[in-house]
């Protein structure tokens, strides 16, 4: 049995989410799975133009593993591209760099990616109310462990 996977730190979330190729039919369209964090590394390296050990840093995770990450988005965009597939963004194992909170009173705070991987808030600091709820982004949905942190299934979603 593998050891639990690390939480990656995201700091953007990718407003559109799904691009298919013009033209062809949805019916016999394939689709490639891109995870949010795979799509962060893209960002992080080939948008923000930062060496591979500074988006390691950014992500908290080790550099070959960053290594392992952008080769494995680079090669679905790739195919994607070359082999006139869908690609849909969405998924994966990782945690907001800044997440949202509100209580029923409504007072809002953000947690910070440290403290969310190890304490996740359960009071409001204000109010010290116990019924609080993570602020989704627009457009993003929840996923199996909540906002912006999602673990990927068998089938890749």
């Amino acid at each position: 049995m593998g050891r639990t996977p690390k939480w990656r730190r995201v700091d953007f979330i990718p407003q559109v989410t799904y691009f298919r190729p013009y033209g062809t039919p949805p019916k016999i369209l394939e689709e490639i799975c891109l995870s949010i964090e795979e799509a962060e590394a893209i960002r992080l390296r080939d948008i923000e133009q930062l060496e591979q050990e500074q988006c390691a840093q950014r992500m908290k995770i080790s550099r070959p593993t960053f290594h392992r990450l952008l080769g494995s988005a680079r090669g679905k965009v790739a195919d994607a591209l070359l082999n006139g597939k869908a690609i849909r963004i969405g998924g994966g194992n990782f945690e907001m760099a800044m997440r949202r909170f509100r209580c029923p009173s409504g007072h809002e705070w953000d947690v910070p990616f440290e403290v969310m991987i190890t304490t996740p808030p359960q009071f409001c600091p204000t109010c010290n109310a116990p019924n609080i709820t993570p602020i989704q982004p627009p457009g993003f949905g929840w996923g199996r462990g909540g906002w912006g942190r999602q673990r990927r299934g068998r089938d890749g979603w």
